[in-house]
């Protein structure tokens, strides 16, 4: 996670209100259990010197959802008594992790960074021999996908894409002409997931869909988004429960993928840590911090730190990344970072 992106909530002036709402499953009452919800964690901040001001400003946040869906999702808030609410994100939070508020000097964004590392941007293009149907969504191992966009993009062929059967020349005529078509649909295809790429910046491209159409779409893919590509290969739109067996794969991958990465990430460390280019430890890490030499902070999925708030305040004001490893990965502290330059004893 690129962790300038909360470099403006960093800008206002303490103490903050953070509130953190569990997504839950949806039903006819969620409004109601919506606000019983505010007001314990409501009374949690009184009690720990929050105002009046900074409450009111959450509160109608939180109850201004819309109902359906939106009130059931996770949401994370961050508010200031003079600035009000000043960051309302979506928060993908494992189920069963609960509902919590803090009111302290710097916002406790933790829960917050540690699940958006784990969440796997991806591109998905669910394609058939003329067009497809390309996402950007946010997929978390616990949760549905979240679909940032959807847009169909149609191929700009004329010709038909169906091959006709038969021996005859004027037959095998045909059939080029629809592999053609076939063929020009997906380069139509691939150059607008290029242009998309460029700005969401995936980490894996997951073509779905008929399989001729994701075939032409892969052969077609150049070298930087070949390297994203996955296939999916249960599921669709054409229904409910197409769209259900494809959201159940994209949570497979994300899953795979957010372990992956965790592995790589511990040795990178390690192999930092043996060379200069690495730091784990509380202190060790808060130096480099201050130094501006952090590239990258290491945190132990499902450990807290300390001086958690502090670390990722330093980290976000010299734009740097926010990573996980696994639980159990040795780190002094549960915290870790990758350099980018040594530091001089």
């Amino acid at each position: 996670m690129e962790l300038t992106r909360l470099r403006s909530v960093y800008e206002y002036e303490g103490p903050f209100a953070t509130v953190y709402l569990e997504g839950r499953s949806p039903g006819e009452d969620a409004g109601q259990q919506l606000r019983l919800r505010w007001k314990t964690l409501r009374e949690r901040l009184d009690e720990a010197g929050a105002g009046a001001g900074v409450l009111d400003a959450v509160e109608a946040s939180v109850t201004t959802a819309e109902a359906g869906e939106e009130q059931t999702n996770g949401r994370v808030l961050v508010a200031t008594e003079a600035a009000g609410v000043v960051l309302d994100e979506p928060w993908d939070a494992a189920l069963g992790a609960g509902d919590a508020a803090h009111w302290t000097r710097l916002p406790e964004l933790g829960a917050y960074v540690r699940e958006e590392a784990r969440s796997v941007r991806m591109l998905v293009a669910i394609a058939d021999e003329q067009h497809a149907v390309v996402r950007q969504e946010i997929v978390a191992e616990q949760h549905a996908p979240r679909d940032l966009k959807a847009e169909t993009v149609e191929g700009g062929s004329d010709s038909r894409t169906h091959k006709p059967r038969g021996a005859a020349l004027a037959h095998k005529q045909l059939q080029r002409r629809a592999e053609q078509a076939v063929e020009h649909n997906a380069e139509d295809i691939v150059a607008h997931l290029r242009t998309i790429e460029a700005g969401f910046r995936p980490r894996l491209l997951v073509l779905a869909g008929e399989m001729q159409g994701r075939t032409a779409i892969r052969d077609a893919l150049p070298e930087g988004l070949a390297e994203l590509h996955v296939d999916a290969d249960r599921g669709g739109d054409q229904d409910e429960a197409a769209e259900q067996a494809l959201a159940e794969q994209l949570r497979e991958l994300a899953e795979h993928e957010s372990t992956r990465n965790a592995q790589a990430r511990a040795e990178q460390l390690n192999a930092g840590l043996a060379h200069g280019q690495a730091v784990h430890g509380d202190q060790a890490v808060a130096r480099a911090a201050e130094m501006g030499a952090v590239d990258t902070l290491l945190l132990e999925y499902g450990t807290s730190l300390d001086r958690e708030a502090f670390l990722l305040k330093v980290c976000a004001d010299t734009s740097a990344r926010a990573d996980l490893v696994e639980a159990g990965t040795d780190l002094a502290d549960g915290v870790g970072a990758l350099l980018r330059f040594p530091l001089n004893d």
